[in-house]
């Protein structure tokens, strides 16, 4: 009799949306979509969570038994190896919160944990722009600005699995207060709240990134020019990773990535401006490429902690 394939639970927590999603092999199965921010407690948010993994299990007629484990990306400080969140800059109360032993004890299923953008790395590395590449920049732009590493081939996390943070990157000696506790950082320039925050100021309340997005790509010379404004801090913080690093490729996520090549113009312009001769001359700029990555590379860890191929 054959071997049952089993499913991996793969959640990608955000500052906006949270995603669960049900992964047979490499596919998304099914998924649902949580509003983050209408939790405003921990442990609302944690509840919701853990209830909406179970209830995906039973609208798909599956127990505990039929999942390999739950793999989670968050967006902050993780240690992985011990299944703890630090600290979320966009999330409050999360501090020193034993995630991965609180959703193992809950659901009875193994659970890892890993930041978010370090997850999307992994998904670009296997199936996106990242295949066959050795040395990767992963950037989302979003709530708040992540980023991810793979050096050599390997998921690099730092000394103490911190590493990859180019969103708080200081890009201005003085500049707005970012939600790390620093100023200046990349984040506060171009964190989609700040860019909201200017296009208000021209345009009015009714305003939406994708509406900015629609007015720029019409020729709308003001909303050119704040595309052109995120795009050339963006590209300023990242000619210094193309310096300091040397990667192949920089792959750009999250919800202000889709704002058009107005911005990844601005982007690579920058970077050839301002990027070190040798260094710049390889590396490519490209748009994500992996739909939903955060789920997709939560299933990559699960296997990869599992010893799976």
């Amino acid at each position: 009799m054959a071997k049952k394939t089993k499913f991996i639970i793969g959640i990608d927590v955000g500052g906006t949306n949270t995603k669960i999603g049900l992964i047979k092999g490499h596919t998304i199965k099914s998924k649902l979509v949580l509003k983050t921010k209408q939790y405003f407690r921990k442990k609302d948010l944690l509840g919701a969570i853990i209830k909406e993994t179970q209830n995906l299990l039973k609208k798909n007629g599956l127990s505990k038994n039929d999942i390999l484990g739950i793999g989670i990306g968050l967006p902050g400080a993780i240690d992985y190896k011990r299944g703890i969140v630090h600290y979320l800059p966009n999330i409050p109360g999360w501090k020193d919160v034993y995630l991965a032993r609180l959703m193992q004890q809950r659901c009875g299923i193994p659970t890892y944990i890993d930041n978010d953008v370090n997850l999307m790395a992994l998904a670009e590395l296997h199936y996106g722009h990242g295949k066959g590449k050795t040395n990767i920049v992963c950037i989302t732009l979003g709530t708040g600005v992540g980023g991810g590493l793979i050096l050599e081939g390997r998921l690099y996390r730092g000394t103490d699995f911190a590493a990859g943070e180019l969103g708080h990157i200081p890009v201005a000696i003085e500049g707005p207060s970012c939600s790390c506790g620093g100023k200046g950082c990349l984040e506060s320039f171009i964190a989609n709240t700040r860019i909201l925050k200017r296009a208000k100021q021209i345009f009015g309340p009714d305003i939406t990134l994708e509406k900015l997005s629609s007015l720029a790509n019409r020729g709308n010379s003001k909303a050119i020019k704040i595309w052109q404004e995120v795009g050339n801090f963006l590209g300023a913080a990242l000619a210094g990773v193309v310096n300091l690093l040397n990667p192949q490729v920089i792959i750009i996520g999250g919800g202000v990535a889709g704002s058009g090549e107005i911005l990844f113009n601005q982007v690579k312009k920058t970077i050839k401006e301002r990027a070190m001769l040798i260094p710049k001359k390889e590396v490519r700029i490209k748009k994500a490429k992996v739909e939903e990555p955060g789920i997709i590379g939560a299933g990559i860890l699960v296997r990869g902690s599992l010893k799976l191929k």
